[in-house]
């Protein structure tokens, strides 16, 4: 069973969310859920290092993550892999990025994150960000 490890940014402008849709693929669990972007940490890196890489390839995205953004570990099971999952809130200033990766993406306030079809492992935090 294949093992990775990623880390997944809670994109935050003022009080909405970005909600970012997974491309259509094989794997009926991912394929066009909502996710918090991200992606695998790579050896060498810190799971800060992994989400502001991944954030500038997917979405041209240039941030700062730091260690004290970071919001819940999620460890989820799918049909063909583990994933251990670390999560980061990630403020901006702007809306403005380029989805490179995505099939679609929204800002939602948390009170409406649950409209959305989640992929599963990030369902825990979007959980814990709708709780008050």
């Amino acid at each position: 069973m294949k093992y990775f490890k990623v880390a997944a940014a809670i994109i935050k402008h003022n009080d909405e969310i970005l909600c970012m849709q997974r491309p259509e693929t094989a794997c009926l669990a991912l394929s066009l859920k909502y996710e918090f972007p991200g992606g695998k940490i790579e050896v060498g890196e810190t799971a800060e290092e992994a989400l502001e890489r991944e954030l500038k390839e997917e979405m041209a995205l240039a941030v700062r993550v730091l260690p004290e953004n970071f919001f819940m570990t999620v460890e989820h099971q799918y049909p063909e892999f583990f994933i251990e999952m670390h999560s980061y809130i990630v403020p901006v200033e702007s809306k403005a990025f380029e989805r490179l990766e995505h099939h679609h993406h929204c800002w939602l306030p948390v009170e409406r994150l649950n409209e959305l079809d989640w992929a599963p492992a990030d369902i825990p935090i979007m959980e814990k960000l709708m709780r008050p």
